[in-house]
C-alpha cells in the first residue's frame, strides 16, 4: 500500500503539478530481466485507481500507457504518476514497461525524466529506422531495456535492421496503426485473412531470427472473449508465447494459453537451487542476472509450483 496514496490523489485533483512532481523520488529499481512473460497489459498512467492495482493483476507484463491512453492535457501528470508508482514497486514480479509518446511528441523528455525511475524497460511507439532506435539507446539508462512498437511502414520495411545491440529485447506488434499507415482496410483484420497470416508469420520469424522477443497484437474488442479466444489458438500453433492485452479477462486467458508447464517447472527448480545455495551463505535476497530479484516470497512461489504440479 503506498503511503502517501490520498497526497497523490489530492494534487492529481487539484491539478497541482508541482505538488505532484514532489512526490516522485528517483530510485535504483531492482530491474526484472524475466523474458517469459506471456501477458502484456495495457494501464492508462492517468488512472490512479488502475496503478494502485499492478500488484493484483495477474498479467506478468504490465504497460504502464503514456502514449494514446493518457489525454493531451492529461500527460504531464501522467509522467509523474508513472514514476511515482515506479518508486513505490522497487521490487515487482510483474515486468514493468513504460510506454512513451512518439519521440517527435516528448518521447525523448519522458525517456530522459524516466531515467531517474529506472523502469524495466521503456517502449516506444511509431519507431521508423535504426538511427532513431540509436539515439534512444544512447539516451537510455544503460539497465533499463528498450522495446519497439512497430507500427510504422518504415519500422516494417526496416523490421529486420532495428535491434542495433543487445538493449533492444522486444517487439510489439501495432497492428491497427500498421494497417492504416499502409492504407489496409482493417476489417481484414480476422484469422481467415491472407494477409494478417503472413504479417503474423513475417513479424514472428523475423523477431526470433534477429533475437528479440515478439508480442502479438491487441485485439480492441475486450468484449468479444470468443474471437479473442480463436485468435489466442491461431498464434500459438505459429509459435508465438505472448500477446499484448487490454482488459484482465484477456491476460488471464493469454496466461492459460501460453502456459508452458516444463518451462515453468524448471525455472521454479533453478530458482529453488539459487536461493538454497544463497541461503546457505546467509543470502535471503539477491539479484539473478537471468531471473531477476529472488527472495524468500519468491522462493516459495517456486516450491508451492512445484507442489502443484508434482
Amino acid at each position: 500500500m503506498i503511503n502517501n496514496l490520498d497526497q497523490i490523489k489530492d494534487a492529481y485533483q487539484r491539478r497541482d503539478l508541482v505538488a505532484l512532481d514532489a512526490l516522485a523520488i528517483p530510485i535504483f529499481r531492482n530491474i526484472n530481466k524475466r523474458d517469459d512473460y506471456r501477458s502484456a497489459l495495457m494501464l492508462s498512467c492517468s488512472n490512479i485507481e488502475h496503478l494502485t492495482k499492478i500488484e493484483q493483476q495477474e498479467a506478468d507484463c504490465i504497460i504502464l500507457n503514456l502514449e494514446d491512453g493518457v489525454s493531451r492535457e492529461d500527460k504531464p501528470f501522467g509522467l509523474v504518476l508513472c514514476a511515482i508508482f515506479l518508486s513505490h514497486h522497487k521490487r515487482c514480479d510483474k515486468k514493468l514497461v513504460v510506454r512513451v509518446n512518439a519521440l517527435d511528441e516528448g518521447g525523448y523528455d519522458e525517456i530522459a525524466y524516466l531515467n531517474q525511475f529506472m523502469p524495466d524497460a521503456i517502449r516506444v511507439p511509431k519507431i521508423r529506422n535504426k538511427e532513431e532506435v540509436e539515439s534512444v539507446r544512447e539516451l537510455l539508462d544503460e539497465h533499463i531495456e528498450l522495446h519497439l512498437s512497430i507500427e510504422t511502414k518504415e519500422a516494417w520495411e526496416n523490421l529486420s535492421q532495428l535491434r542495433v545491440d543487445k538493449k533492444v529485447k522486444t517487439f510489439y506488434l501495432g497492428i491497427l496503426d500498421l494497417f492504416a499507415d499502409m492504407s489496409i482496410p482493417q476489417n481484414l483484420i480476422n484469422p481467415q485473412n491472407p494477409t494478417m497470416l503472413y504479417i503474423l508469420s513475417h513479424f514472428l520469424l523475423t523477431c526470433k531470427s534477429i533475437g528479440v522477443k515478439p508480442i502479438s497484437f491487441v485485439y480492441q474488442d475486450h468484449r468479444n472473449l470468443e474471437e479473442f479466444e480463436e485468435w489466442l489458438s491461431l498464434e500459438k500453433e505459429m509459435g508465438y508465447e505472448a500477446k499484448g492485452c487490454i482488459s484482465p479477462k484477456q491476460a488471464i486467458l493469454v496466461n492459460e494459453k501460453f502456459k508452458d508447464e516444463e518451462k515453468e517447472i524448471e525455472r521454479a527448480r533453478v530458482i529453488i537451487k539459487l536461493f538454497e545455495l544463497h541461503k546457505e551463505e546467509g543470502i535471503t535476497g539477491f539479484d539473478d542476472e537471468e531471473y531477476g530479484f529472488i527472495d524468500e516470497p519468491i522462493y516459495k512461489g517456486a516450491l508451492a509450483l512445484l507442489a502443484k504440479y508434482k
